[in-house]
């Protein structure tokens, strides 16, 4: 029987398409193995090179927001700081060990021939898929990391120098950090790259501490700008990953999707938006490689439930439905349903109308309850958002009342 989750990225199959992406999460042999022994599709290991790093203490920071204390989360995390050659057995130990898994290094040189060198010695090591990262944040040289990223001649230059030393299919790992991701994108396909990774890590201040006016992490009273990551970059690598399967002459590129992804739903969305390929590292330091079981049932349920055979028949199905602001329906609205049993009377609703709407709500004191102007409103639906109860809905989509 075939199995539903199969799927075929940058020309290899894949037993499912959840990868851990490269970064503490896959950083060592006995983390990979477990991980890939829970059912993982894959792993990219930790960025290595010849660059060893020092790291810092304490590297990480969080951003919450009311109930929610884990919303966003920074770090100063760099490349490996292990020997090369000792990342190097674990590649070829993971691949041995694990042969129907896919095995993906991820590389970062300081100039074309580091990047041919590595490219050799990763596919020495027997690896499936080298990715090359153009796009971490928090490199303490400019010849790395995202100011790489931000430099299609470079991206360029750095991919035709480690298709030189593969024949591997090429990943370019793309940093947010920029206006328009296309750019070095189609630069690193027209260099060699077969297929682009989307998001890293978006270059970020978390919080500032008021007292002794440093930010955080502190590290003897200095910090830096670092890579912001977790579910409050979904929205960010969502779009990107929208603009490179929607530019033309991207067409038929394969794109591994990042960035906020907990869930399966998240997983979903990247899927519809044409990935073929998710990977993951947030979530799994908030909850551990056990979240590939949601990963798995929830998308063998959607697929299911609405009657696909394979996984490989919802990729890109969400893109259609995308126009840019001057295509959308302008000429119809849709009202806020209220929900009288369910509403609690707080107040939330006629607030945030009044202060931030179009005071299309009104308040009733006995009972307290909101009442709303059809003549004020014009379904912007702040109220239903706002709501902690989710007492309100919507109504069936009408034309708009038009004046003269």
């Amino acid at each position: 029987m075939k199995n539903p989750l199969a799927i075929e990225f940058c020309g290899i199959p894949c037993e499912n398409p959840f990868f851990l992406s490269s970064s503490i999460v896959a950083g060592n042999y006995e983390m990979c193995a477990r991980a890939l022994e829970m059912g993982w599709g894959g792993i990219v290991f930790k960025t290595i090179g010849f660059f060893i790093p020092s790291e810092v203490s304490p590297r990480f920071d969080v951003i919450g927001k009311e109930s929610t204390p884990f919303m966003g989360f920074k770090n100063l995390e760099m490349i490996s700081d292990k020997p090369l050659e000792e990342n190097l057995e674990v590649l070829a130990r993971l691949k041995k060990n694990y042969p129907e898994k896919i095995i993906i290094a991820s590389i970062m040189g300081e100039n074309e021939e580091e990047w041919t060198k590595l490219a050799e010695m990763v596919t020495e090591a027997g690896v499936d898929i080298i990715e090359c990262n153009f796009s971490c944040p928090q490199m303490t040289t400019e010849s790395m990391g995202s100011d790489v990223g931000q430099n299609p001649e470079l991206v360029k230059a750095y991919c035709e120098a480690t298709a030189k030393g593969t024949h591997l299919p090429i990943l370019a790992k793309m940093t947010p950090n920029i206006g328009n991701m296309e750019v070095p994108a189609l630069a690193s396909v027209q260099g060699g790259a077969n297929g682009i990774a989307a998001i890293n890590t978006v270059k970020s201040i978390t919080r500032i501490d008021k007292d002794n006016l440093c930010g955080f992490p502190d590290i003897g009273g200095k910090t830096a700008v670092s890579g912001y990551s977790g579910k409050a970059i979904k929205p960010i690598a969502l779009r990107f990953i929208h603009d490179l399967a929607k530019y033309p002459p991207l067409k038929d590129i394969p794109l591994s999707g990042m960035g906020g992804i907990e869930t399966w739903e998240d997983a979903l969305e990247f899927l519809l938006l044409g990935c073929t390929n998710i990977q993951i590292t947030t979530a799994v330091m908030q909850y551990g490689y056990r979240i590939i079981e949601d990963l798995i049932s929830g998308t063998l349920y959607y697929l299911e439930e609405k009657g696909y055979e394979s996984v490989e028949e919802v990729i890109g199905l969400g893109l259609a439905q995308f126009a840019g602001a001057n295509d959308l329906d302008r000429d119809t609205m849709v009202y806020p349903k209220f929900d009288r049993d369910k509403c609690i009377g707080c107040g939330r609703c006629y607030i945030s109308c009044q202060d931030a709407g179009h005071q299309a709500l009104e308040w009733s004191r006995s009972p307290r309850r909101p009442l709303l102007s059809y003549e004020k409103c014009v379904g912007c639906h702040l109220c239903k958002f706002v709501c902690p109860v989710q007492a309100i809905s919507e109504e069936e989509r009408i034309p708009k009342k038009h004046t003269i």
